[in-house]
């Protein structure tokens, strides 16, 4: 059975969900805010070979509150139940800590009480919070606190600061780019130098950033005078995981660019319903197998590359075994499934 370290799940605490619920805020991206429960989380990681899972609150964050005190005790009380989650379940769940950003103190102060009394696994940092970019001036304070702690930071996108295109969801396209230029700023103003010891993840294999990064190496050495090959290098310092990204066509650019121990599985359920969890998992594998050194690679991407940023986790992360061999018959016949779909429906394939 695969045993998978999936850093890229997301949670709905009670207490976010009421709040959400009473600002009127209904869908995420363009997608309806997903039902979620701890006994689903297990369930749907049981049936996908997940033995451990980071969760995070995804897009808005706190960000759609306009009182800054709101959004700093919502994010408390979201951490406190992620720490709770975790404290229930040490073996299955991992947890990146909300910030109310964009208030940098509140932030700051969040972060510390996250992950040095409740032990967060890392932050989740939104791309944009209400237009403020990820990487932008003003955000040292946030950075030396993570740098000091040697912190993961999940970087998740966001709606962007401007109106939808009719008829594109901004999960579809719009979260790719939100995520790319996050990433362009944390580069072009020497974020990723200056604080060396925050571990980076982007999400949904980085957004753009593989496919276009020599593209973008050249208009950021324009800018600021420093080499393509320096800002290449740190464009490859980034952690990438593989949420909704897995297909023929995103793996083997992300495979091409990035650092081979930095590649990262990620399910991006509930968002991702099941069957997508299924059919991205089963895409990741199908190609692998096709390429050199492809079981060790998968092995990777699925465990040891997350067991080196997540050693609690790792020391855990043993395959669960099922007592129902009609469930395990029934989840062997979804994966083959699964499998077959990626090979049908990719019109690379004669």
């Amino acid at each position: 059975m695969t045993v998978r370290i999936d850093v890229h799940q997301h949670l709905f605490p009670p207490p976010y969900r009421d709040a959400l619920r009473a600002a009127a805020v209904t869908a995420a991206g363009g997608r309806p805010l997903p039902p979620w429960s701890p006994d689903a989380a297990l369930a749907l990681m049981d049936e996908a070979g997940i033995a451990a899972g980071v969760v995070s609150v995804s897009t808005p964050g706190t960000g759609f509150l306009d009182d800054p005190s709101e959004a700093a005790g919502l994010a408390r009380q979201v951490n406190d139940y992620g720490a709770a989650l975790v404290e229930r379940h040490p073996d299955r769940f991992g947890h990146f800590a909300t910030l109310p950003m964009p208030d940098i103190a509140a932030s700051v102060a969040e972060a510390v009480r996250a992950l040095d009394t409740l032990h967060a696994d890392g932050v989740v940092l939104l791309a944009n919070n209400r237009g403020a970019y990820l990487g932008a001036e003003g955000q040292d304070p946030l950075f030396a606190a993570l740098d000091e702690r040697r912190a993961v930071a999940f970087v998740h996108p966001a709606e962007l600061p401007a109106p939808e295109v009719p008829g594109i969801p901004p999960f579809a396209a719009d979260f790719l780019l939100d995520t790319s230029r996050a990433a362009y700023l944390l580069v072009r103003n020497a974020i990723v130098r200056r604080y060396p010891n925050i571990r980076f993840i982007l999400s949904h294999a980085g957004g753009f950033v593989p496919y276009a990064a020599h593209r973008m190496a050249i208009g950021m050495s324009a800018d600021t005078g420093r080499s393509p090959r320096d800002i290449l290098t740190d464009l490859r310092g980034f952690y990438f995981d593989t949420a909704l990204s897995a297909s023929p066509s995103a793996l083997p650019s992300l495979l091409a660019f990035a650092r081979p121990e930095r590649i990262l599985f990620g399910s991006d359920w509930p968002f991702a319903p099941s069957a997508a969890v299924q059919y991205f998992g089963a895409g990741l594998h199908d190609h692998l197998r096709t390429t050199p050194a492809g079981e060790t690679t998968g092995a990777a991407i699925d465990h040891d590359n997350a067991a080196a940023l997540f050693p609690r986790l790792a020391r855990r992360a043993v395959p669960h075994r099922r007592t129902d061999p009609v469930a395990a018959a029934r989840a062997a016949l979804r994966n083959r499934v699964a499998r077959a779909a990626v090979r049908l429906v990719d019109p690379t394939r004669a």
